[in-house]
């Protein structure tokens, strides 16, 4: 038996895992084949690398993504930490500097003793497991070659879905005489207010740090805009064997074609706001969010694509204050894997067939940043527990959101996919039928956080 515990990936949930082990006084060999080799969608050689949004969801206790944050940092998670230590403006979203969070995460892990990390693909799982304990990591984005190792050590097929990553664009080329900062609600006249009233409220926010800028769109505009979206070219996938579109990642052409205001009803929808300019609610409103410290650049929320890159520039900078966008990034679309977990793990992310091997991340069809960080941490704390106690598990209560989605992806389920944090996965609340949606939440959140409290 090895005296480490190997870990094969450094994204989110393979560091979060090489930390959490290392803090436990065991060594690990952390494989990443960055920057020998990228898959088509990364590009930075740091470790923890984020890909599609920079934004980890909403921070509130009655967003079941917000729960999931406070239970991690209970349990001392380094990448919410650091994400909490790196974090930009985006409202009542946990969002960050994605740069600085994959540097920060990095240095942690390379300057701690016990783990080594190691650049080279891994190319054979099965003989490294019967040396030791081996947790797979490798993200929605595995290489080729080991696939094709996951397929010999499960028995099974593959599985696919597609994610989208919105594009990004400098704030400097934004036309401000048409865009205008401010977070939903809180840009929309009062009913009490006199225009007069309202508009000296936005004037004197000018210049604070806020979080979202906000480009409005009249009805023509709008339809002239979804007109060339739905006709716009997109790439090509040649080399995927399924076509199945994960509705959490949808790209925007693809939900512009259920209908002419789908949009409008998804994240272009115009509740919230008042048009500086009119002093009226807009017909369509494309958000945009900060994605780094310095407010340099910002995100197109919703807008996931797969257009070609001419195509996203020609189609996008049809948006009114976007006539003269600098791209910094262009949307791009990627096959992600994952395996059948609801028939291959138990509850703590071991395959069932083989205990010495341990899979984390969105491989198992947890679908999100702070989904992956937490099953990385599940099977941190149980590879630990097998190396120093053999087949002893530690399994949360399905009451917490972390435990639930351990649950979720190990219950043999013949139409698995994908799944985000939700409230939907949780036991119902005993004995209470509570009508208000968001009181119902609080009180999902106070009997999480108590059960989590008890199981430390």
């Amino acid at each position: 038996m090895n005296d480490y515990i190997t870990v094969i990936g450094g994204g989110l949930a393979g560091t979060e895992a090489a930390y959490q082990i290392a803090k436990r006084n065991i060594k690990v060999k952390l494989y990443e084949m960055k920057p020998i080799k990228y898959s088509p969608a990364h590009s930075n050689k740091d470790l923890a690398e984020i890909v599609c949004s920079n934004s980890f969801k909403s921070n509130l206790l009655t967003n079941a993504c917000g729960l999931l944050k406070e239970e991690l940092r209970m349990l001392g998670s380094l990448l919410i930490k650091t994400a909490d230590e790196t974090k930009v403006a985006a409202g009542q979203a946990l969002a960050v500097d994605r740069e600085l969070f994959s540097k920060r995460i990095t240095e942690v892990i390379e300057s701690n003793p016990l783990i080594e990390v190691i650049h080279e693909e891994v190319k054979d799982i099965t003989n490294m497991a019967k040396e030791g304990i081996v947790i797979i990591a490798t993200g929605p984005l595995t290489s080729d070659c080991l696939a094709e190792q996951v397929v010999k050590i499960t028995g099974d097929d593959k599985l696919y879905f597609y994610d989208a990553a919105a594009p990004i664009i400098s704030k400097d080329s934004i036309d401000f005489n048409i865009a205008f900062y401010g977070d939903r609600y809180s840009e929309e006249k009062k009913k009490t207010e006199t225009e007069e009233e309202w508009r000296e409220r936005l004037k004197s926010q000018e210049g604070k740090e806020q979080s979202y800028i906000n480009l409005p769109m009249n009805k023509e505009e709008y339809e002239k805009f979804w007109n060339e979206l739905v006709n716009a070219e997109v790439v090509t996938l040649h080399n995927f064997e399924k076509r199945e579109i994960f509705e959490g990642c949808m790209p925007i052409e693809i939900m512009a074609k259920r209908g002419i205001d789908t949009l409008r009803y998804g994240p272009l929808k115009p509740v919230g706001f008042d048009d500086p300019r009119t002093a009226k609610r807009p017909y369509a409103v494309v958000q945009l969010r900060q994605d780094d410290s310095k407010a340099s650049i910002y995100n197109m929320v919703g807008f996931q694509t797969n257009l070609k890159f001419g195509e996203q520039k020609r189609v996008f900078s049809q948006i009114p204050g976007l006539e003269n966008a600098e791209f910094i990034k262009y949307g791009v679309m990627h096959r992600n894997t994952y395996i059948n977990s609801s028939k291959l793990l138990d509850a703590t992310y071991c395959l069932k067939s083989n205990s010495n091997i341990y899979f984390a991340g969105q491989i198992t069809g947890v679908e999100g940043y702070v989904e992956a960080i937490s099953s990385g941490l599940i099977v941190a704390i149980n590879a630990v527990e097998k190396f120093k106690n053999g087949e002893n598990k530690i399994i949360f209560p399905e009451t917490t959101v972390i435990g639930a989605l351990a649950k979720y992806i190990s219950t043999l389920n013949t139409k698995f996919q994908p799944m985000n944090a939700n409230f939907g996965i949780l036991p119902e609340l005993e004995g209470k039928k509570i009508k208000d949606k968001k009181q119902r939440y609080q009180e999902l959140a106070n009997r999480s956080l108590e059960d989590l409290r008890k199981k430390l």
